[in-house]
């Protein structure tokens, strides 16, 4: 024995206390412990009248601890009957026991071997269980044998529920599979992967290259529908003087030019003839010329 030994004993005994409360007894608290616990298929807590109407059946099961529990012994364990079974279930009930805790040796295991029994008693809550009679036998294996038939039942319908997975679970649950294994690398496998990379990078370029040049052309478009449906400078000097038609303006030009009638002198109207007499001699007016300006500028003004 170790000081290990009995920590982890006095460990366990406090977790199972503190799970199982008053149906929990320490019958010897001196190495080695001896533990004790009332189980029952319904908990109704310290109702004891509710607890006597609600489980029909009882068990005490009782654990002797080696000192070198749990790392190199397991438990003693035994079974005293409180209600509703015979010896038969009491066998049988000790059997799923030991074997609960053989399934958990090395460590811990009462609180496991409790709830297998529990389990167990909570499968068998009928009355007359204890019936020795031949026809309470009869009873009793009649309705194992509907149990289990109802369990293999129920697990054949599980079962093919499982069965029947979809393709893309099956597909999913391969990916799962590879991804825990691994793909060993090779240089076939490095080949492969090579060649598919290599391919996915040309064809993310070719994609690029394709939506750039269709960009541009979609840019080339767009800028000669501008251009195209931009003004001209004649036609906004068109818009800003007034629309006219430059034929209609060169034929009146041409056609004044060639026209050599008198005019009337009655549509010209009164006119001032000492505008235009001849008698007035325009030599005799006086006009400074460039040379002149320039000779003033020169002379020095006087100081």
């Amino acid at each position: 024995m170790s000081d290990q030994h009995l920590e982890e004993q006095e460990m366990e005994a406090e977790a199972l206390a503190a799970i199982f409360d008053t149906a929990f007894e320490l019958r010897s608290s001196e190495q080695p412990f001896v533990w004790a616990v009332k189980l029952v298929p319904v908990d109704c807590g310290d109702d004891t009248d509710e607890e006597e109407a609600a489980n029909h059946v009882m068990v005490k099961l009782t654990a002797t601890i080696p000192l070198d529990y749990p790392e190199e012994s397991l438990p003693e364990l035994d079974l005293e009957i409180l209600k509703g079974l015979s010896e038969d279930n009491k066998k049988e009930l000790l059997d799923l026991a030991n074997e609960e805790a053989e399934a958990n040796a090395g460590m811990p295991a009462i609180f496991a071997v409790c709830e297998a029994v529990r389990t167990w008693l909570a499968d068998n809550n009928v009355k007359g269980l204890d019936d020795a009679s031949m026809h309470a036998q009869m009873m009793r294996k009649a309705k194992d044998a509907e149990r289990k038939e109802a369990q293999a039942a129920q697990q054949f319908e599980s079962q093919k529920k499982n069965e029947k997975m979809s393709q893309a679970e099956e597909e999913e649950m391969s990916v799962r599979k590879r991804r825990e294994e691994g793909t060993p690398v090779t240089d076939a496998t490095f080949s492969d992967w090579w060649a598919k990379f290599s391919a996915e990078v040309e064809q993310v370029k070719a994609d690029e290259k394709a939506a750039a040049m269709e960009d541009s052309k979609d840019k080339k478009n767009a800028l000669a529908a501008v251009i195209e449906e931009r003004l001209t400078g004649f036609q906004i000097f068109s818009d800003k003087a007034g629309v006219f038609n430059l034929e209609k303006l060169e034929a009146a030009a041409e056609e004044l030019e060639n026209d050599t009638s008198a005019l009337d002198p009655e549509e010209l109207g009164d006119v001032d003839e000492e505008l235009f007499d001849d008698d007035e001699d325009l030599d005799d007016l006086e006009f400074d010329s460039d040379d002149d300006d320039e000779e003033d500028s020169d002379e020095e003004p006087d100081i």
